[in-house]
């Protein structure tokens, strides 16, 4: 909880202040800035490489604004900054926007944070901000979970700055002190206000040379220091030029937008004659991050590419009604086992903004019609026009489209990859496969395990009563508000079955689940005659177990597959990794989900990821 002394923020869990009282911008510029010293290294940085800076406490967040604000004025053209920070008690929008009035002269700054700030969920965040250049990975968790996850040897700076070690000894341990140097590589360096002996020492035995200097204002000394030897390089790559994606669906459209963001020529090859022809072609989508109470990889990738799908969103598409909705997300309690995973739920404690566990009564009011069951409220939740999304993120200089082209073939060549088809080879450094169960037609993917799954959707008119329905509704089954006088209901689920003709026994599904899930919504749409129906059927890729499979399949071959249901969520998380990894920056997500995602472990190889 933050509160103020005299004019400055406080902690009163820790008892101490957020930064000097002196100016906690110019301790920033002189202990972090000068004493890892940014400005030359910024300056001194070519086209295509990046910078990866490591903090122990986010806290206000000065000291990111000020490295970045830094970076801005120095560093050139075609370079780009990778901030990562830890953060467990993070502020809330208030306390953050408060804080950061502060400092007017990094307004521009602290806007474009606070603007991703509210998308932010428990575990790994990922935001892209000046158009790509500075990426921000905050990981709201404890220190001692964060740092063994980080990729060894990534990180070329360091800004120590917990709480005074006395008053917040457990980010100053000597295992929180190993971490940092195994994610640190021969030559990165550190910078601290404190000069605790025992801090000095915990860094000593972790390899780093450590010298004390001049400190701030009333602090006598700081240290800064440099590992001049360690167990790991740094993990270096260099950005390619030209890069291939396959597949023009919300996943080869979000890896395209990603790697455009890094200054690649992107050329997007779809087989349809426009994009979103598939799976994504829906005329409208839901938000829907299901994901269980109890820890494991595949729903802390879901958080994790939730909290990531708002933000991206927030930058290509407008909430505005007609191509998105923040209408928020009811997950009703309608079935025993529902009822019994989401009584888990309450037990735990959540942001608000993300979700919050609601009786029927509260469900009711939420949902503008009477809900016979409670459930859990995503207020962020809603539904987007995924065409719109795949245009969006694909209106780049960088990208090229190449439309009713189907690729047979993949091919290394001297110089990288050749992708070709029937009247046309299209050769580039890098290769992404996004095309789904497709993929399996390519020598590479056959023996992956990817499944069609066809899903159909229904449209339904409106009543005056169905019109009362505010929010999105999910059981078995969901169904969005109407939007020009129509409802989107499903989806059916039917695996190992490619064909995308409508079916009136598939309308009739989703009225069923209605009326069973959903009484008082079925009741207001009167009757409903399936054979009148539109709608969409698509084919969907799924893997056993539903994770989807990203990272590198051999070398500068990657792939984005297997996104199931959740690819609106998945898909931009999933560019991000292909895009960090292809260009040896930072990833996005922690090793243990980057190793539970990569395409390879299943059949024997760990892949790049690999600790």
């Amino acid at each position: 909880m933050l509160d103020w002394k005299d004019g400055q923020p406080f902690s009163n869990r820790f008892g101490d202040v957020y930064f000097s009282t002196d100016s906690g911008q110019e301790e920033t510029r002189h202990v972090f800035l000068q004493g890892n010293r940014l400005a030359e290294r910024y300056a001194a940085l070519s086209e295509g490489e990046s910078i990866c800076i490591g903090e122990t406490g986010f806290g206000t967040g000065l000291n990111f604004l000020c490295a970045w604000q830094l970076f801005e004025q120095v560093a050139p053209q075609g370079a780009s900054l990778d901030f990562f920070s830890i953060e467990k008690f993070p502020l809330n929008n208030d306390e953050l926007r408060g804080a950061l009035a502060l400092w007017p002269e990094l307004h521009m700054q602290a806007e474009a944070l606070l603007a991703c700030w509210h998308r932010r969920v428990p575990g790994w965040n990922r935001w892209s901000i000046a158009g790509g250049r500075v990426r921000l990975t905050l990981a709201i968790c404890d220190v001692a979970h964060a740092l063994p996850e980080l990729l060894a040897g990534c990180a070329d700076a360091w800004f120590l700055d917990g709480f005074s070690p006395a008053k917040n000894p457990d980010m100053w341990s000597e295992t929180v002190l190993a971490n940092i140097a195994r994610a640190s590589h021969e030559g990165t360096t550190l910078a601290s206000y404190t000069s605790a002996g025992w801090v000095r020492r915990g860094l000593l035995q972790a390899g780093f040379a450590v010298d004390r200097v001049a400190g701030f204002g009333r602090k006598r000394e700081m240290i800064r220091g440099q590992l001049n030897a360690a167990a790991v390089s740094r993990p270096r790559g260099k950005t390619p030029r030209t890069a291939l994606v396959i597949g023009g669906g919300i996943a080869g459209c979000a890896a395209a937008h990603a790697l455009a963001q890094r200054d690649i020529d992107v050329i997007l090859i779809e087989r349809a004659p426009q994009l979103a022809a598939a799976a994504s072609g829906n005329p409208r989508g839901i938000l829907h991050a299901r994901f269980g109470a109890s820890d494991n990889p595949l729903h802390r990738f879901v958080l994790a590419a939730y909290g990531h799908a708002l933000a991206l969103l927030d930058e290509v598409v407008p909430v505005d009604g007609a191509m998105r909705a923040e209408c928020g997300l009811l997950q009703l309690a309608a079935t025993d086992a529902e009822a019994k995973r989401i009584g888990r739920f309450s037990a735990q404690e959540w942001p608000a903004h993300v979700l919050q566990t609601v009786d029927a009564a509260r469900a009711t009011e939420l949902a503008g019609m009477t809900m016979l069951h409670g459930g859990l409220w995503f207020p962020a939740g809603g539904w987007v026009v995924p065409p719109q999304v795949c245009a969006r993120l694909t209106d780049h200089p960088r990208i090229t489209q190449r439309l009713a082209c189907e690729v047979t073939s993949l091919e290394r060549t001297g110089s990288g990859w050749c992708a070709s088809g029937e009247g046309f080879v299209i050769e580039a450094e890098q290769m992404v496969v996004c095309c789904g169960h497709l993929a399996k037609n390519l020598s590479q993917f056959k023996a992956f395990a990817l499944q069609a799954v066809r899903g159909q959707i229904s449209e339904i008119p409106a009543t005056a009563a169905s019109e009362k329905l505010k929010s999105v509704l999910c059981a078995e089954g969901y169904c969005a508000p109407a939007a020009a006088g129509r409802h989107v209901v499903g989806a059916t689920t039917t695996f190992d079955d490619a064909e995308a003709d409508l079916r009136d026994a598939d309308h009739m599904d989703n009225i069923s689940k209605l009326k069973v899930f959903m009484p008082t919504l079925y009741q207001a749409l009167g009757t409903v005659d399936a054979a009148q129906l539109s709608g969409r059927a698509g084919v969907r890729c799924s893997t056993p177990g539903a994770t989807p499979l990203v990272g590198e399949v051999e070398s500068g071959l990657y792939c984005s597959l297997a996104h199931g249901t959740r690819g609106l969520l998945t898909a931009g998380i999933s560019g991000e990794v292909v895009a960090a990894a292809m260009c040896g920056q930072l990833p996005p997500l922690p090793q243990s989900l980057l190793e539970a995602l990569a395409p390879l472990p299943r059949t024997g190889n760990k892949g790049q990821y690999a600790a």
